[in-house]
């Protein structure tokens, strides 16, 4: 991203969730603040309605696990890069503090996209700024008040790919390290010699696009590697869907093509 500048693939995904309400119906993830807080497309940058899907299953994935780890008494949620995400401005879980962590710029756009939209900042939500070159997720997260031994959950969305090898796992590595039950929800692509020829294609065409944006993506993992990285940092359960999982865990057309090889983790740390 470029300084003084919010993160474009933000906003990419904020359009995507937006346009998810509306064009496919009925939304596997209902989220009625996306469309007044995301920005508009940019022209000729029509998303496939596949990538799009991905985008929202990811999101209700997240939604559901944080739901079931409320029930079991979380009471703080951590969303890292959270981008345009309105989970914490339409919470349903009384008590839940939510810490949102990004970027200063991002913050700072996404806080005016809310007060343009007249949408009002909860008291549960706490703004966590955090530029990685400059200071550490453990240090940001204590300033701004999480309680490092009460169990908590993450959400990690739309963001691994884009970090390199190591430190997606000193990230994983502080969550998993935490003093009581944690979880974390993610998303992450398989490698290009994992996939089909003819969706190598498409694949390629996307990270070229990511890149041209000044966001390349720098990693990816195969099932089998990333679950000993998740064991390794420390966690007990790993689930891995794939797309068909995914769809077909939410009564959706389980022939739609999986047109890059997006997965969503969830890991447990007990």
């Amino acid at each position: 991203m470029e300084p003084g500048q919010p993160s474009r693939t933000a906003m990419s995904a904020a359009h995507a969730r937006a346009v998810h309400q509306t064009a496919d119906a009925p939304p596997v993830f209902p989220d009625p603040l996306a469309v007044r807080v995301a920005p508009a497309a940019a022209p000729g940058r029509a998303m496939p309605r596949e990538v799009r899907l991905f985008m929202a299953l990811r999101h209700r994935i997240a939604e559901d696990a944080l739901a079931a780890a409320v029930a079991a008494g979380t009471r703080q949620a951590v969303l890292l890069g959270a981008g345009l995400d309105t989970f914490a401005h339409r919470n349903p879980h009384p008590g839940l503090r939510v810490f949102e962590v990004d970027h200063p710029d991002t913050q700072a756009w996404k806080r005016k996209r809310l007060a343009d939209a007249g949408i009002p900042v909860p008291e549960t939500v706490v703004h966590v700024p955090v530029d990685f070159a400059a200071g550490t997720l453990g240090a940001a997260l204590a300033d701004a008040g999480f309680t490092p031994g009460a169990p908590a959950f993450f959400a990690w969305l739309g963001v691994v790919p884009y970090l390199t090898r190591s430190a997606i796992l000193a990230t994983l590595r502080f969550v998993a390290g935490l003093d009581a039950r944690t979880e974390i929800v993610f998303d992450y692509n398989l490698p290009p010699a994992e996939l089909p020829a003819e969706r190598r294609a498409v694949l390629a065409a996307l990270a070229a696009a990511m890149a041209k944006a000044g966001e390349p993506w720098r990693s990816y993992f195969t099932p089998e590697k990333l679950a000993r990285d998740l064991a390794d940092a420390g966690f007990d359960a790993i689930e891995d869907l794939a797309w068909t999982a995914c769809l077909e865990r939410y009564g959706l057309d389980a022939a739609l093509p999986d047109l890059f090889g997006g997965r969503i983790v969830r890991a447990v740390a007990d």
